[in-house]
């Protein structure tokens, strides 16, 4: 399984912080190169996390009541699940490979190494991804679910492995009830959705619950941004970590950036290598559906730059390039009157409107000089990479035909028949206007990598994770976009702009 997260590499003597994406999916190893202590409370921690400028680190701590309007309320909840929830439904996100990890692991020192670890690796590998503390009350997605982050300290020829739940303000308040208080993403289907939507507004209005401070988990990716290590998830706002000395992980708080965030922050945020400044995005069900944000080298987030789109919808992931953002105004809408009337997920695709990316200025001050671009139907979760040439924006990214997320919530299919993900090039021209797109790849593939140094910037490989199925990893590939594919393939295999391939093998 792939765990929604970021990749991270560690080098000898020299840290690289790379970042990557959810799904459930792409995820994070990031590297740490210790520096000698020049205090006390440094000297218990690696130069990693909880450091930076900017400030707006938030102490998080949510005031949940118990009483009698939180047993009536489970009360109401428990007999509409008993009512209108077929329990026999299997949970297969919460079994197999996808089974949670029940407690947390304090350093455990002294792992046991097949080979040597070179004395000059001395950092920490860390992943995100979803891991549910308590059982769901009824549904449960791959969406779902805390956010726990795996760690690997080395140091001096040795492994330390820890793992910490991301402690937002949803896990404390479910930990302080002993169990799943605020609604699920998998819940939200047909009129059960709507009623379980009820409980929600119930819990928040009577004060049992406290959202002041959002319901998000963390669980999506990781960065590493102005000294501070975050922990993302697309609905919420970045969770502040540390890491310290023995490789222990510690929640600081809430990133709100001295209150200049006041919407969410995508899990896929990109940074600039040559800058050092960050780009990111928030949607929302309420105007502005869309909210574009710069954050300097330092820390400091720049003024929102709302743009306009028709209706609220999810984007998942987005890119730069030196001089433009590109954004996704792709038909994945949240539509509560069809989930109700058609018994489907909040999250409905229309697959026949077509797929529009908008161009803007990176340092716009407001959407005026944003260009926009219409594609066929699709979708996209994840973009490779994007650059300039010439007159033209170009985006590489994994294209998805007639996406469903409830694939993400039923019973999984052995082969990737239900799903066709595939490699492209878009391109977007400035100055005619017009858009061409090119298959790169046969399906399926996603979680798209490219070396970081390049991101915005014309680069020549792509790795990817071959599919086999939805949410199952059979492989990693390399693509090279100076090479042109075969024409006629059907399946991912070695050939034309496919230059390697690696098998996990059975049952891996």
């Amino acid at each position: 399984m792939i765990t929604t997260n970021h990749l991270v590499r560690i080098q000898c003597c020299m840290p690289v912080f790379s970042n990557s994406n959810r799904t459930g999916t792409s995820r994070s190893l990031r590297a740490v190169q210790e520096r000698p202590a020049e205090t006390a409370e440094k000297k218990n921690s690696l130069n990693f996390g909880g450091g930076g400028g900017g400030g707006g680190v938030v102490a998080v701590n949510p005031e949940p009541r118990k009483g009698l309007a939180a047993i009536a309320i489970d009360f109401a909840e428990n007999l509409i699940v008993k009512l209108m929830y077929n329990s026999s439904q299997p949970l297969h996100y919460l079994s197999g490979n996808f089974a949670p990890v029940s407690d947390e692991t304090p350093p455990t020192a002294s792992l046991p190494v097949s080979g040597r670890l070179p004395d000059c690796l001395n950092g920490e590998f860390v992943r995100v991804g979803p891991n549910s503390k308590f059982a769901p009350v009824a549904g449960y997605h791959w969406f779902d679910g805390d956010g726990l982050i795996h760690g690997l300290r080395i140091k001096e020829g040795k492994a330390t492995y820890v793992s910490r739940f991301v402690r937002t303000s949803r896990f404390k308040q479910e930990e302080f009830f002993g169990g799943v208080k605020i609604l699920k993403f998998g819940d939200l289907k047909g009129l059960f959705g709507l009623l379980i939507v009820y409980m929600q507004i119930l819990r928040e209005s009577l004060k049992v619950l406290d959202v002041s401070y959002g319901i998000g988990t963390g669980n999506t990716a990781l960065v590493y941004h102005d000294g501070k290590l975050l922990a993302l998830m697309e609905t919420d706002k970045p969770y502040v970590l540390k890491v310290l000395e023995d490789g222990d992980l510690q929640t600081l708080g809430m990133l709100d950036y001295d209150k200049r965030l006041q919407h969410s922050f995508t899990a896929h945020p990109k940074i600039d290598p040559y800058t050092g400044e960050m780009f990111t995005f928030g949607y929302s069900q309420t105007p502005p559906y869309l909210t574009y944000r710069v954050i300097s080298k330092d820390g400091f987030m720049h003024g929102p730059v709302p743009i306009t789109i028709s209706e609220p919808m999810m984007m998942h992931d987005f890119a730069i390039t030196e001089n433009y953002a590109v954004v996704m105004d792709l038909p994945m809408y949240f539509r509560q009157k069809e989930m109700v009337k058609e018994n489907k997920l909040i999250n409905s695709f229309d697959p026949t409107i077509k797929a529009r990316f908008g161009v803007l200025p990176r340092y716009a001050e407001d959407e005026l000089q944003i260009k926009w671009f219409e594609l066929p139907n699709c979708y996209i979760f994840h973009n490779a990479n994007a650059w300039e040439e010439d007159d033209e924006v170009v985006l590489i990214t994994c294209r998805v035909e007639n996406p469903d997320l409830e694939m993400l919530n039923g019973p999984l299919t052995e082969k990737p028949e239900n799903i066709v993900i595939e490699l492209y090039e878009m391109k977007f021209n400035m100055k005619t206007g017009l858009a061409s797109q090119k298959k790169l790849s046969a399906p399926s593939v996603d979680f798209p990598r490219v070396h970081e140094c390049y991101t915005g910037r014309n680069q020549r490989y792509v790795y990817g994770a071959i599919l086999e199925n939805i949410a199952k990893v059979a492989g990693i590939i390399k693509f090279d976009l100076h090479a042109e594919p075969e024409a006629g393939k059907t399946k991912l295999e070695i050939g034309g702009n496919v230059k390697g391939i690696f098998d996990l093998g059975p049952g891996r």
